[in-house]
């Protein structure tokens, strides 16, 4: 069973950065398409950015573009969420996904991490 563990969260001003982690083991990491989801109270999960293992694509919600960048180290089977110039609306749970399929729709999950930025 692939197992992900998040990391990196925590409560920022407004304007500020945070970079989380989530850690993969017990699977092929390089294998997987690697992406971030969110989740803010009384909101559904929504999809954050995406980093594919065959092409290497990203691609980014249009709400964190030119904000969030994010990026994979095979070497370390750790994938990362670089975020910054952060907003009160980006207050979530942030939950890292694994899969083979591109639109995620079967994917392992993290158990998330808590972003709360403060305005």
């Amino acid at each position: 069973q692939v197992q992900l563990v998040e990391s990196g969260g925590g409560l920022v001003q407004a304007g500020g950065s945070l970079r989380l982690s989530c850690a993969v083991s017990r699977g092929t990491f390089s294998s997987y398409n690697m992406g971030w989801f969110r989740q803010a109270p009384g909101k559904e999960r929504e999809f954050v950015a995406s980093i594919l293992w065959s092409t290497g694509a990203i691609y980014y919600v249009d709400s964190v573009k030119g904000r969030f960048t994010i990026s994979r180290d095979n070497a370390k089977n750790t994938v990362y969420l670089q975020m910054t110039s952060l907003k009160p609306e980006d207050t979530a749970v942030y939950y890292c996904a694994a899969s083979t399929r591109v639109a995620f729709s079967a994917a392992y999950w993290g158990r998330g991490t808590q972003v709360t930025v403060s305005s």
